[in-house]
């Protein structure tokens, strides 16, 4: 596989990852936790996809020149982790706030 489709990839699938992970921070936001647990599953199914082209960049038969392209679509992916990583640990503070809110009306 060519850098550049590789690069492509990378940056494809970790927009993908990042914009599923915000995807189940509106819907936890909303009370909508089974939503949102679908999207942390798309959000990780994105990740990992990219993260088997960031192997082939990695392992590759090709010679990886550093060029910005490269930098950048590496950094897609781990910022998508990590913002992933940090939704993961925002929503059940969501479920905490709703069950405390469930319990004061009700």
């Amino acid at each position: 596989m060519e850098l550049e489709q590789i690069v492509y990839n990378l940056v494809l699938h970790g927009g993908n990852a990042r914009a599923e992970a915000y995807e189940a921070l509106d819907e936890a936001e909303k009370g909508r936790f089974e939503e949102a647990e679908k999207h942390l599953k798309k959000a990780d199914d994105e990740f990992y996809a990219g993260h088997e082209y960031q192997n082939m960049l990695v392992q590759g038969d090709q010679k990886t020149t550093i060029n910005f392209l490269v930098v950048h679509a590496q950094d897609q992916l781990m910022t998508a982790l990590a913002e992933k990583n940090l939704i993961n640990r925002i929503i059940p503070l969501y479920k905490r706030l709703d069950a405390l809110e469930k319990k004061i009306s009700g």
